[in-house]
């Protein structure tokens, strides 16, 4: 059974993270979708919140998990059977800092887990986390940048 690890601090979840999801769901035989609690970072929602917020958008996916996790990420996708790391590219410049991470995490694991690469769907290639967090404390619209129930958790965070 091949088991890839898909970490990231989804703050908040967004629909080029949903896009990954699914089409690394359907690469793999189990995707864990592994929740950073990164204690120095200040997060618009906790842990226990995005892991939630994560589980119910992807509640119908049979074969992905969803969990939180700290520390270094070999060490948990070690402890969860994963061999395989899940990262999204969105452009070029994304790339530099993910192959350097990728070969980072394949020596500290003694070259026991890959990174596999998926680049995300053009439509969503400008999007991340912080863009959507900046358009909603200014009252835009993020209607097409997450899922509805996903956004309305957003504008409560800012109200």
């Amino acid at each position: 059974m091949k088991t890839a690890l898909y970490p990231g601090s989804f703050d908040p979840i967004t629909y080029g993270h949903i896009d990954v999801i699914k089409r690394a769901a359907n690469i793999f035989d189990k995707l864990t979708v592994a929740v950073l609690n990164n204690r120095s970072k200040s997060s618009l929602f906790s842990v226990d919140e995005r892991v939630k917020m994560i589980e119910e958008i992807v509640g119908d996916l049979e074969n992905v998990t969803v969990v939180s996790y700290e520390g270094l990420l070999v060490d948990y996708a070690r402890e969860m059977g994963a061999n395989v790391i899940i990262r999204g590219l969105r452009a070029v410049t994304d790339f530099e800092y993910e192959l350097q991470m990728s070969q980072t995490n394949r020596k500290l694991s003694d070259d026991e887990v890959d990174t596999v690469f998926l680049n995300t769907d053009l439509r969503y290639a400008y999007l991340s986390s912080s863009t959507v967090r900046e358009v909603a404390s200014f009252g835009g619209d993020i209607s097409k940048f997450v899922p509805k129930e996903v956004a309305i958790k957003v504008y409560d965070k800012y109200k």
